[in-house]
């Protein structure tokens, strides 16, 4: 279950990245509020992870599952242009990911 609860939060932490950029330096409300109210639920699965899976691991894993959503993101909306290597370093981070769930 705290595989589950660590992928989940690495989600959330791609939600607030990306609030933060819509937030403007927090100066629009909602975004603002979204970029918060993810933010504690990251950090909450994260900790809620942490009781049961070793921290290098567990953080290692939530960061790379953020910035993995968040380049898709990016990718998706055409903030970022899509290129051979961003994508292969992109699949690089992901099998980090996977290589790290294997070996724990």
């Amino acid at each position: 279950m705290s595989w589950v609860i660590l992928v989940l939060s690495g989600a959330f932490e791609a939600v607030w990245a990306i609030a933060l950029d819509r937030s403007a330096g927090f100066t629009r409300l909602w975004p603002t509020v979204v970029f918060f109210a993810a933010l504690i639920v990251s950090m909450g699965g994260l900790a809620i992870a942490l009781r049961e899976l070793p921290v290098g691991t567990a953080y290692a894993v939530w960061v790379g599952i953020g910035v993995a959503a968040t380049i898709l993101y990016s990718f998706a909306t055409g903030q970022e242009a899509v290129s051979v290597a961003k994508v292969l370093f992109l699949l690089m981070i992901v099998g980090g990911i996977i290589g790290l769930k294997v070996v724990n």
